[in-house]
């Protein structure tokens, strides 16, 4: 089994190790998102090893689409099969089931829907989405939930979140039968339930004293960053992680902009994912300490500086703002990954200067020197 362990806490700010059996994570953590195992812009899992990526996060329904979990299963499980010996978590799928408004059904059952691929019809509930992290062999499968939208109709979220309570029970029931399989991979393979509930704080409330009652490895606050405010965000966090277990991870899912992530872990979140560090360096934008540079801006044409002076990135290393700019207005791959592999690196720095921030307890200062310095163009 997994264990969680509380190194030291400053304010609501936590500091941990989760060990699992794929190694140690020190929190709090981004995981970089390779959806269909691989980070979109050209960068490998030596590349992420190299810029100090602890946990990569994979797609359950993309994985399923393409190129197929029982293939993925014959070649060893998601980490043989794109050469990573760190741990892994897979998403449900049901976040992209529900964002295919247009093309599902839902019923108690589970969810019948088009492949997004070839249009084909898929049906997926709790037992079909833990089947293929199972056979994906992640170390952290997520239950598979619905995800209403954030300002859905209270009657709706109600009746959504029973359901996906009644979703973890069946998610939770199924993988401890798969786990004792023999031709199952990871047989420690962990669950983490997920809290939903939109922006109504009694119903969020409710729901995490449902799912905490249920002993699992790891709890996750889903259901945000999808039209809410900001503000409407950190006050659901605020309401939502004193009813979650205090020995157990806490993870934000799909958030977050550098200042999401301070605010957050400042409220008690061990756990990010967002895919903004891949996809704004595809498109030139880069972070640093003072908010996010756009490459395709003239200003940068004969700037022989690197993106970060401050930076040990490998293309803050080798190459200037001038060349990269360069290489995204010609069109070359190779702008895009530099981008990519910096911002990736920024996000996986920004969580080490974090932890060392609640070790020192200084967390509260650290926070402000780094709000004020991101600004609003965080």
């Amino acid at each position: 089994m997994a264990e969680y362990k509380l190194l030291t806490t400053d304010g609501d700010a936590k500091r941990a190790e989760f060990q699992t059996v794929h190694g140690t994570i020190q929190t709090p953590v981004f995981m970089n998102v390779g959806t269909a195992a691989a980070i979109k812009g050209a960068v490998s899992t030596k590349d992420l090893e190299q810029i100090g990526c602890q946990v990569q996060l994979s797609n359950t329904y993309h994985l399923h689409v393409r190129p197929g979990d029982e293939i993925v299963k014959k070649l060893g499980g998601v980490r043989k099969f794109m050469n990573w010996d760190k741990p892994v978590l897979t998403d449900s799928g049901g976040f992209q089931v529900f964002s295919l408004s247009s093309l599902r059904k839902i019923k108690e059952e589970g969810v019948t829907f088009n492949s997004h691929v070839d249009g084909r019809k898929i049906f997926m509930g709790p037992e079909e989405s833990m089947q293929i992290q199972s056979n994906l062999a992640s170390t952290i499968a997520m239950a598979f939930d619905e995800c209403a939208p954030a300002l859905a109709d209270k009657n709706y979220v109600r009746n959504s979140v029973d359901r996906t309570s009644r979703w973890l029970e069946r998610c939770r029931s199924y993988m401890d039968e798969l786990n004792s399989r023999e031709d199952t991979i990871n047989k420690q393979q962990l669950l983490f339930g997920i809290n939903q509930g939109a922006i109504y704080d009694d119903i969020r409330i409710e729901h995490a004293k449902t799912i905490s009652d249920m002993n699992l490895d790891g709890y996750a606050i889903g259901g945000l960053a999808v039209g809410e405010t900001h503000e409407q965000m950190y006050g659901i966090i605020e309401a939502v992680v004193p009813h979650l277990p205090k020995d157990k991870p806490t993870y934000l899912m799909g958030v977050g902009t550098p200042a999401n992530i301070l605010e957050a872990v400042d409220r008690g979140i061990d756990f990010f994912d967002c895919v903004y560090p891949s996809r704004n360096g595809r498109h030139g934008h880069v972070y640093t300490d003072h908010g996010k540079l756009n490459l395709f801006n003239q200003q940068y044409e004969l700037d022989d500086r690197p993106i970060d002076e401050t930076c040990n990135c490998p293309s803050c290393q080798s190459f200037s703002r001038a060349y990269i700019r360069h290489l995204l207005k010609a069109k070359e791959m190779l702008g895009m990954r530099l981008c990519v592999l910096h911002n990736l690196y920024y996000y996986n720095n920004l969580m080490s200067r974090i932890r060392d921030a609640i070790d020192n307890h200084e967390y509260s200062s650290f926070k402000k020197k780094m709000l004020d310095g991101l600004g609003s163009n965080d």
